[in-house]
């Protein structure tokens, strides 16, 4: 009897599949097996944020959750954020403002960040660095992580209410 399983992973809106033991990680799903490397490893422990994707447009630890239990849901990892070479909007962001830093946790909060911008697109400052704080930066430079969301929400605010007056 095998102890492993064959799953279908929705990554980034393509269909993988992996044959899995019931305890891997989808962080070491997505790095190892997927080879998207875009996620980091950091504590796993589910302290510092760097492995953070989104599920079902949720932030979740990646180091914390099982592949299995992400079977039938919609992943979104760093590699899904820029199309056809181009940066997306948060991510020139986070370059502009320089929030970029060493570039360590940046992946974990680029999709923090996106997960809680299409949860609170209007967020204030003080929403966003309590959103923020929930990972960590080795370089502490949370300002400019902070500005970096701060201008990308007031930017996707603005051309949302331009398209709809449009």
């Amino acid at each position: 009897m095998s102890d492993r399983h064959l799953i279908v992973l929705n990554v980034n809106g393509e269909s993988h599949e992996a044959l899995v033991e019931p305890r891997k990680t989808l962080l070491d799903v997505l790095r190892h097996d997927l080879g998207l490397t875009g996620t980091h490893v950091g504590c796993e422990h589910g302290v510092c944020g760097a492995c953070t994707v989104l599920v079902d447009g949720e932030p979740v630890r990646a180091c914390l959750m099982f592949a299995v239990q992400a079977e039938t849901a919609e992943i979104r990892t760093v590699e899904s954020l820029g199309q056809d070479g181009e940066l997306s909007d948060l991510q020139r962001s986070f370059s502009e403002h320089h929030g970029l830093q060493c570039g360590f946790c940046t992946p974990g909060f680029l999709m923090l960040a996106e997960g809680f911008l299409a949860q609170r697109p209007d967020a204030c400052r003080e929403e966003i660095r309590e959103a923020v704080s929930a990972n960590l930066c080795r370089c502490t430079g949370y300002q400019t992580i902070v500005d970096a969301i701060e201008a990308t929400a007031t930017r996707r605010c603005h051309a949302a209410k331009k398209e709809a007056t449009a």
